[in-house]
């Protein structure tokens, strides 16, 4: 695998309102394309209904988008050398604004997944061409506001989009959901071509690597169809989910193979070869997907088990951009000052403090009880993403950084779906354990059981409907402590994730940072 032999010269950063347009026109392509990762997922049972399929069906709505996307996100830096870098985002805007247009036209599910596959292949390339488009307009010593920048729109939008998609699909109709991205589209594309048509990257006639590209396409694709479909056919136990899990290792493996000795690969693997760049990936991959998987799970218990609506279960989970909107920016600025480790180090041991704070719920928390670790949060995220994302590139020479950050990319979206899978899988199990622990203490003769029926039954209830309210409560309180294992779990695994970090080399200071952030202010 062989990198360009006579890198062109980085291009002089921007300055002025164009570096402030600049980046507005790429977050705002980005923020549109993580909050379609989720926007949807609210809205399932309304779209099934409206064209008339089950909601599983309905869930190949999500499933399609997360298949297609996986498999384009690692293909940027070598879709990236052969159209550019610049021609290629406004392609991939452009492209993610008529499928999104098509998904809110579909009559039907049929033609809505083959939308929402069209808007997942085409979304791939965006965000690691935002962060690399971004790193190249601001000097060096402000790299760290750059991503700064960037990671508030990737902060903010998965919060947002559960709540956005049910206020519309509630107040207005379910294609708005997409339609919305439209004029946000448009205006990226314009905003993109006005700033940055003159700072095209080179361009290289690389051949296509056919036989990799169709060993990545099963791989992969196999794998996130494993993942998403896996909980719902009972995992292993279904021959369809084992044939998956076959399919996706023999295709990585063969994949891996051709790779490394492929002259013009479609996934630059050598990448892997810089420490700093596995060890940021892998400790960036574990910890997303244990931040992402505990995000899922916790609308999820509010709304099965607490009777919140989807509403308030949003309203719960918000705030946890405000604190990292404050500091992400000050992170940003002084990143070139302090070694990144130690941010990503207090990054882990605030996660993991806010994990075990919900590991004590119960089912008599209350609203501002379960909101105060969310508030907590947004401090460990302003000083994960952006730490991280620094040590990962720390490293790559600028003409590499579009597959870095493609491949890197690739690995936190896979995390983040294996991290979905497992834990609500695990949630599932462990609430069946603790369901069967407590009713071997609800026998006939059991003086709790004979009381609680006697409450009930006195407030009104049959002796049927007593059985079912106290089936019931058992439930909850089963999912509930499955609920607290998971986030001590979880805790427990962040405060391990440590030492990966330091793994890493420390990056090399940034000459002129200090005066650099002082004149950002």
């Amino acid at each position: 695998m062989t990198a360009p032999a006579t890198p062109p010269p980085p291009l002089p950063p921007l300055s002025g309102s164009a570096r402030t347009w600049g980046t507005l026109a790429l977050s705002a392509a980005t923020f549109m394309n993580v909050l379609d990762t989720s926007i949807a997922n609210v809205s399932l049972p309304a779209i099934a209904g409206d064209l008339g399929v089950s909601p599983t069906q309905g869930t190949w709505i999500i499933t399609s988008f997360a298949v297609a996307n996986a498999i384009a996100v690692p293909l940027t830096g070598w879709l990236s050398q052969r159209f550019g870098q610049v021609r290629l985002f406004m392609a991939s805007v452009t492209l993610f604004v008529i499928a999104s247009w098509l998904c809110g036209l579909a009559p039907n599910m049929p033609l809505l997944i083959a939308a929402r596959t069209l808007q997942g292949f085409v979304a791939g390339p965006m965000i690691p061409l935002s962060q690399s488009l971004l790193l190249a307009s601001y000097p060096r010593a402000l790299a760290g506001l750059a991503m700064a920048m960037w990671s508030m729109t990737t902060l903010i939008a998965p919060v947002m989009g559960p709540l956005l998609g049910g206020w519309i699909t509630d107040n207005i109709s379910w294609p708005w959901i997409f339609y919305i991205n439209v004029p946000v589209g448009i205006a990226s594309v314009l905003a993109t071509w006005a700033i940055f048509h003159k700072r095209e990257t080179a361009r290289q006639s690389l051949p296509i690597d056919a036989i990799g590209l169709a060993l990545m396409v099963i791989g992969v694709g196999s794998l996130q169809v494993m993942l998403d479909i896996g909980k719902e056919h009972d995992w292993f136990s279904s021959p369809l989910v084992t044939g998956c899990a076959v399919a996706a290792g023999v295709g990585l493996l063969a994949f891996w193979l051709w790779e490394r000795d492929e002259a013009h690969p479609v996934v630059d693997l050598s990448l892997f070869k810089i420490r700093n760049f596995w060890a940021g990936t892998l400790a960036t991959a574990v910890g997303y997907g244990l931040f992402f998987g505990n995000v899922v799970l916790l609308p999820l218990w509010l709304q099965q088990f607490m009777g919140y609506t989807a509403t308030q279960a949003g309203e719960i989970m918000a705030p946890v951009g405000l604190l990292a909107m404050i500091l992400s920016p000050i992170v940003g600025k002084s990143i070139g000052r302090v070694d990144p480790r130690r941010y990503a180090t207090f990054a882990f041991v605030v996660f993991a403090l806010v994990l075990w704070m919900r590991s004590l719920f119960s089912t008599q928390a209350d609203f501002v009880t379960i909101m105060i670790p969310t508030i907590i949060q947004g401090i460990s995220m302003a000083f994960f993403f952006i730490p991280l994302v620094t040590l990962t590139l720390s490293e790559i020479p600028p003409h590499r950084v579009p597959a870095a950050s493609g491949l890197s990319n690739f690995v936190r979206i896979t995390a983040g779906a294996i991290g979905t899978s497992v834990t609500t899988t695990l949630w599932e199990n462990r609430a069946s354990l603790h369901h069967a622990q407590l009713t071997e203490h609800l026998t006939a003769d059991s003086p709790a059981l004979a009381h609680t029926m006697q409450t009930l039954q006195a407030a009104g209830m049959t002796p049927a409907q007593a059985l079912a309210q106290i089936e019931r409560m058992t439930n909850q309180q089963a999912y509930m402590l499955a609920a607290n294992d998971i986030f001590w779990a979880s805790a427990v695994l962040f405060i391990a994730l440590i030492p990966l970090v330091w793994l890493a080399h420390k990056p090399a200071p940034v000459a002129g940072a200090a005066d650099a952030a002082a004149g950002a202010h």
